[in-house]
C-alpha cells in the first residue's frame, strides 16, 4: 500500500495535505482498495464549515456506499469536478488527481490529533 509520509491521515482512511492556509482532503489508497471501483463520488457540503470528524460526502463504489469524514475543521472550498466525470480518478491516482476536496483549515493544531505514516501504517 502507498502511505506518503508528508501526509496526515485518519483512523477512517482519509489523508490530507495542507498547503498554506488550505488543505486538499481525499481518501487512502488502502480505502481505495478495499471499496473497489468507484463509481461515484458526492459532496453537497461545498460552502459549509464543519467541524472535525463530521461527513462531507460520499462516496460510492460497485457494491457500497461509504460516508466522508473531515480530518479537521474548516470550510469546504472546492468539490475535485472532475470526479464527475471520472471518478475512477480516486482509484487510479488516491493522492494525487483524485483528491476529493479542498478545505480552508479553521485550526492548523488539529493537525496534531491525526495519524502519521507510520501510525497509519500500523492500523492497516
Amino acid at each position: 500500500m502507498n502511505v506518503p509520509a508528508e501526509l496526515k491521515y485518519t483512523s477512517e482512511h482519509e489523508w490530507i495535505r495542507v498547503e498554506g492556509d488550505e488543505a486538499f482532503v481525499g481518501i487512502t489508497d488502502y480505502a481505495q482498495s478495499q471499496l473497489g471501483d468507484i463509481v461515484f463520488v458526492e459532496c453537497e457540503t461545498v460552502g459549509d464549515t464543519l467541524e472535525a470528524g463530521n461527513t462531507f460526502g460520499t462516496i460510492e463504489a460497485v457494491k457500497t456506499v461509504s460516508e466522508l469524514y473531515l480530518p479537521v475543521s474548516g470550510e469546504v472550498l472546492e468539490f475535485n469536478e472532475a470526479l464527475e466525470d471520472e471518478p475512477e480518478l480516486v482509484n487510479k491516482d488516491p493522492y494525487g488527481k483524485g483528491w476529493i476536496v479542498k478545505i480552508s483549515v479553521a485550526d492548523k493544531s488539529q493537525m496534531d490529533n491525526l495519524l502519521d505514516a507510520e501510525a497509519y501504517k500500523a492500523i492497516i
